[in-house]
């Protein structure tokens, strides 16, 4: 299957190193494109919740893509987030096409686009971070419950569900949160007059326009890769949310092993990741 060639991809949220994290989806939406530019808007490797005991291949297989991406000429700008908050020491660094930043602005056809990952506006993360990582482990079991429970409604011949979509819609201040994240980001992007704010963070994909008196913006968030499987595209002037299962493969896409002979070492990068998530 031919790759389709894209100007712009955004992901984020990926939590490499989680039960939750759908890795070969991932990878079969990553094979089925050719960007030119690849922003990773945060919270791709969970470092906050990384196991030494659980990495699987497929997760490595996503490491490896990425790699292979920028070593075929893709621009990889990796945008650090508050799961993988431990990068940023390392930021402003730039090998070859890669680079890692804490934020972003560039200008798309003559309009000004501004990507963060989004946590800075979360309190929890700022003044009690022992708290956001003890919901982060309540999260991935939230979800790793969901997985078995889907897996006996598939063997009932029932429709799957989402326990944490659930949970969020039925929750007020959980709506409401989600709202003043996307209204405070919207706001801050308009009065510093960019037309697009990115972001991720609250695994809500969105693109919505904000207008007040000093002017409008449109507000995008790509979402995740545990619930919703969504990325964003900007290509020939547009933006567009994808989602996983509306986007065209085949198995040949899905299960594509590159022709470059790029090794990594796991025991390494695990390692490496443990000394992170532990510093």
């Amino acid at each position: 299957m031919k790759k389709r060639p894209v100007d712009l991809v955004v992901i984020s949220d990926v939590h490499l190193g989680t039960y939750g994290c759908h890795a070969k989806e991932l990878l079969g939406y990553l094979n089925s494109i050719k960007p030119k530019k690849l922003i990773l808007n945060g919270d791709i490797i969970d470092i906050w919740q990384f196991r030494k005991r659980y990495f699987p291949k497929s997760h490595l297989k996503v490491i490896k893509k990425i790699i292979t991406l920028a070593s075929k000429g893709t621009e990889v700008i990796y945008i650090t987030g508050n799961h993988d908050e431990m990068l940023r020491k390392f930021s402003d660094t730039e090998m070859g096409n890669f680079k890692l930043l804490d934020k972003l602005v560039i200008e798309l056809d003559g309009k000004k686009a501004w990507f963060f990952h989004g946590d800075i506006f979360d309190a929890s993360i700022q003044n009690a971070k022992w708290l956001a990582k003890l919901g982060g482990w309540g999260y991935d079991m939230l979800i790793l419950l969901n997985q078995l429970i889907n897996w006996l409604l598939v063997k009932l011949g029932r429709e799957k569900f989402s326990l944490s979509k659930k949970i969020k819609n039925s929750v007020k201040k959980a709506t409401k949160y989600i709202n003043d994240f996307e209204g405070v980001a919207a706001q801050l992007a308009i009065q510093n007059k960019y037309q697009y704010v990115i972001c991720g963070h609250i695994h809500q994909p969105q693109i919505r326009q904000f207008t007040d008196k000093n002017g409008s913006c449109f507000y995008l968030n790509s979402g995740d890769w545990i619930e919703n499987l969504t990325s964003l595209e900007y290509h020939n002037q547009q933006w567009q949310l994808m989602h996983y299962e509306h986007i065209p493969l085949d198995s040949q896409t899905e299960t594509e092993e590159e022709s470059e002979n790029i090794n990594i070492n796991t025991e390494a990068l695990i390692t490496n990741i443990t000394a992170l998530g532990e510093f």
